[in-house]
């Protein structure tokens, strides 16, 4: 007697699982979220405990995509060994996002600090050249 199935009914198949890059990039992305509220939550318990304020509170959530920028242009650095052309651009963002969110989170004076962006933009000029 055979074990075999009939023509017509298919053979169980486990449930695909992700490739493994899906996997590591879903966590890999996760802790930026994770990162982000835990800064957020221990301003806030300084600012109760101590009182230490900010009146820009707002200007953290553009640390999001700072560190998004910033994440992606790790993954390419890591992948390649060397920091691409396609990392550049998001390392160059998230840098110019992390001194928007510095200016307003500390009330900096844009007329005092805007020169800071454009150095900014001049490195990621000159290390696109080299």
């Amino acid at each position: 007697m055979s074990t075999e199935l009939p023509p017509d009914l298919p053979a169980e198949t486990p449930p695909a699982l992700p490739p493994e890059g899906d996997r590591r990039q879903h966590g890999r992305s996760g802790w930026i979220l994770g990162a982000i509220l835990v800064l957020i939550g221990i301003l806030f318990l300084a600012q109760n405990l101590s009182g230490f304020t900010l009146n820009n509170w707002w200007a953290l959530f553009i640390l999001i995509p700072a560190l998004g920028s910033l994440s992606a242009a790790w993954r390419i650095y890591q992948a390649n060994g060397r920091l691409t052309q396609a990392g550049r651009g998001p390392l160059i963002g998230g840098l110019i996002l992390l001194c928007i969110t510095a200016i307003f989170l500390f009330n900096l004076n844009w007329a005092g600090v805007w020169p800071v962006l454009l150095i900014v933009v001049g490195i990621g000029i000159v290390i696109s050249a080299l």
